[in-house]
């Protein structure tokens, strides 16, 4: 499946080496205000090449809208936008063409569609996510004009946990890092598994605030579990927790529970859902990534005749996936809120007859 959503509904395609990445976003309402450069300021927060904890590759991920959008608003009709690849270095896969890299795709796409584009990854790279970020910018400035702001950073890198939580900061972080008292260590994490030739794992917090209540569709697409599959769906995430997730395993039900007052909740253990349905506090996930799996080392795997090799691989990868991952983890968030509140437009007469009387 290459689309998502019910209402608010993205298909994103293209390759890593490709000519070119996109995305088809579906179910905009008419008049919204299409603010370009703060879509193209969304993926400049996502390409490749702008620091040493990031993969070599350039790309300006200029994108361009082809359709759905006329005076600089969203006419109703589908927005398509493109962005094309400018610096693919297809020669460093050769030597991996008829090789499965351990962590990667190539296994299971050769062993379910019997051909694959060993490129960069082809349409299994996370070149795809850049396609997520503008249709999830879209989103965002839907969510905006509902007095809903998206947010996110690095909470975690190698075991190197953020203790204080400041999005403010991450905004100005080389690491996208939470707390400016670990923001070095995190980074040194980072240098230290590139100069040796290794990768590192992350965990990203994101977080939605001035979510309306009401927002979910229970029982089988509700707002945590659709929020956990889409976050789930960006490459290289491998758990999400909503609100404490594990932790609220380990405590009793006296603790866990957020006390209710007419000035709202005592605390916010839930991530801001129960029941698959908003409740009004801020929805929080934390998105787990593992170690990028493109790494310089000698590795042991096989051939597509089945052999046993040794390889290295070659190529411009991130040590780190988890710092560019921010900001695709912000478009997932907004891609399922937009989707939420669109659905939500019909679960009361009342709502109804405001349009319709």
């Amino acid at each position: 499946m290459n689309t998502f959503g019910l209402k608010f509904r993205v298909t994103t395609f293209g390759e890593s080496h490709g000519k070119a990445i996109g995305c088809i976003v579906d179910g905009v309402p008419a008049g919204l205000d299409i603010d370009e450069e703060f879509i193209q300021s969304e993926l400049d927060r996502r390409k490749p090449g702008q620091s040493r904890l990031t993969t070599a590759r350039k790309e300006s991920d200029s994108v361009e809208i082809l359709s759905g959008v006329f005076e600089g608003k969203s006419t109703g009709t589908p927005i398509a936008m493109v962005i094309f690849n400018e610096n693919q270095k297809s020669r460093d896969y050769n030597n991996i063409k008829d090789i499965f890299r351990p962590g990667h795709a190539d296994f299971t796409y050769w062993n379910k569609y019997g051909i694959r584009d060993y490129r960069g990854g082809g349409r299994s790279s996370a070149r795809e996510t850049a396609a997520r970020v503008a249709a999830g910018a879209v989103a965002k400035l839907m969510l905006r004009e509902l007095g809903v702001e998206v947010r996110g950073g690095i909470l975690e890198i190698n075991g190197v946990t953020s203790k204080e939580i400041d999005f403010e900061y991450a905004k100005l972080s080389i690491v996208n890092s939470l707390d400016k008292n670990i923001a070095t260590l995190q980074e040194d994490e980072v240098l230290k598994a590139k100069k040796s030739h290794d990768s590192v794992g992350g965990a990203v917090l994101v977080e939605a605030i001035g979510v309306p209540v009401g927002l979910g569709e229970p029982i089988y697409y509700k707002l945590d579990s659709t929020l956990a599959s889409n976050l789930m769906g960006i490459n290289a995430a491998k758990a999400v927790e909503i609100g404490d997730g594990i932790d609220s395993s380990r405590k009793l039900g006296s603790s866990n529970n957020d006390g209710i007052t007419k000035e709202g909740f005592l605390s916010n253990h839930s991530g801001g859902i129960l029941g698959g349905i908003s409740n009004g506090d801020i929805v929080s996930a934390k998105v787990w990534f593992k170690p990028t799996p493109s790494i310089f080392k000698e590795q042991s795997s096989l051939n597509t005749n089945d052999e046993e090799i040794k390889y290295k691989l070659e190529g411009r990868h991130d040590p780190c996936v988890a710092i560019r991952a921010v900001v695709i983890c912000e478009a997932m968030m907004a891609l399922t809120l937009a989707d939420m509140a669109l659905l939500n437009m019909g679960s009361k007469m009342e709502y109804l007859k405001k349009i319709y009387s």
